[in-house]
């Protein structure tokens, strides 16, 4: 059976590799979330998630699984494959994989040329099925 999880090979886990994205990464900021990203030279797309100021923790919790989530979903569409650190302040409440790629979609779409080679924003769909 083939599994559909997330593997940890495509999340970032090292203090010093959210440091090097922070430091040389280009930024997007949405409404109470930025997306920082930088080419990362690899076959596949990175995710690091980045909560301030969310409180309690369930809420924490929730949030970065629904953002794994949409990440699943979505990383064979990010082209060419990035380091992608998903900063979220207090006020970023989605509920489902679908807002937050409307949330992207958005930021996206105001900041076309900073986003370029980014995501391919038309691809990013409302729901895509695993």
């Amino acid at each position: 059976m083939k599994t559909r999880s997330l593997p940890k090979t495509v999340c970032l886990t090292k203090p010093w590799q959210y440091r090097e994205i922070y430091s040389k990464g280009q930024r997007l900021r949405g409404e109470c979330f930025s997306l920082i990203w930088r080419y990362n030279g690899q076959d596949e797309a990175r995710l690091g998630i980045s909560i301030h100021g969310v409180r309690p923790a369930v809420r924490r919790n929730r949030i970065k699984r629904i953002i794994r989530e949409f990440f699943r979903l979505q990383r064979r569409l990010i082209v060419p494959p990035i380091d992608l650190v998903f900063t979220v302040r207090d006020g970023f409440a989605p509920d489902s994989p679908a807002a937050v790629a409307a949330a992207v979609r958005s930021v996206l779409a105001r900041q076309p040329a900073k986003a370029f080679g980014l995501m391919e924003s038309a691809a990013l769909s409302e729901a895509p099925q695993p």
